[in-house]
């Protein structure tokens, strides 16, 4: 067993947050594997901005729109096998899956659709979350999973600023995301941090056009889910956020894998 730090962090766009001091940042964070959200580039430019990043094997995966969405993996420990989407083409187009296998366990880096103003993607994230889930659930059988990511969704009324104002009009908190979400933590998977943390207000993005981050209005959408069965593996999760640089913060999880 090992102690393994895990870092999720949606940067707003990868090259942009190379010059807001991503590198300066992965050093500070000294962890084993960061999962980026919302890279904006394609593989060779992704490729382009780490390529002064050493120690890290890098898993891509880019939209085929340019300029829009992506994952990626970084992890010190080469993988044994990885893998890109859900091999669903309705899916597969905008970069949002990447996979990493390890010895004793799997990493997923998702960066789910958002339903977008007034709305106009919730059905189709509808869709995508049934998808996910069933595509989660397949993988948890042959390894465990560590699942991890912007999940576009605030689960509770603790999980966002301004629940009443926001509820079932706002993306991000809506029932439908929300009743996809449980259903998904219903597979058999738990919030590692509002599971060590049931009480604590703790935010994960803030909106840039309010100037959010000022007021700390903010949302609690960027999660690692672990299945039940390793809860006890649990050593920390926590949420960064004192470390700026993207809309997003990182947050963080601490495992003995």
């Amino acid at each position: 067993m090992a102690v393994k730090k895990f870092i999720s962090f949606n940067v707003n766009g990868i090259r942009a947050s190379v010059k807001k001091g991503f590198y300066e940042t992965v050093e500070q964070l000294d962890a084993d594997f960061i999962c980026l959200q919302e890279t904006k580039a394609q593989d060779d430019q992704v490729i382009d901005a780490l390529k002064d990043l050493n120690g890290y094997h890098m898993v891509i995966n880019s939209a085929v729109k340019k300029g829009y969405s992506g994952t990626c993996i970084l992890s010190k420990e080469q993988p044994i096998s990885t893998s890109i989407d859900m091999d669903i083409e309705e899916h597969d187009q905008e970069g949002r899956i990447t996979r990493a296998e390890f010895e004793n366990y799997q990493l997923v880096n998702v960066y789910v659709p958002n339903s977008g103003s007034g709305l106009k993607r919730l059905d189709y994230r509808a869709t995508w979350d049934e998808a996910f889930t069933d595509y989660l659930a397949d993988l948890n059988q042959k390894k465990p999973l560590i699942i991890t990511g912007d999940f576009n969704v605030a689960r509770e009324p603790i999980d966002l600023a301004n629940p009443k104002s926001n509820y079932n009009k706002t993306s991000g908190y809506t029932q439908v995301e929300i009743d996809g979400f449980n259903n998904l933590l219903d597979k058999g998977f738990i919030d590692t941090f509002r599971t060590l943390h049931p009480d604590t207000v703790k935010y994960s993005f803030w909106n840039q056009r309010f100037n959010a981050r000022k007021t700390n209005a903010g949302w609690r959408i960027d999660y690692f889910l672990v299945p039940v069965g390793l809860k006890d593996k649990v050593i920390s999760a926590d949420i960064l956020n004192d470390i700026y640089g993207s809309d997003h913060c990182p947050v963080e999880l601490v495992m003995d894998l």
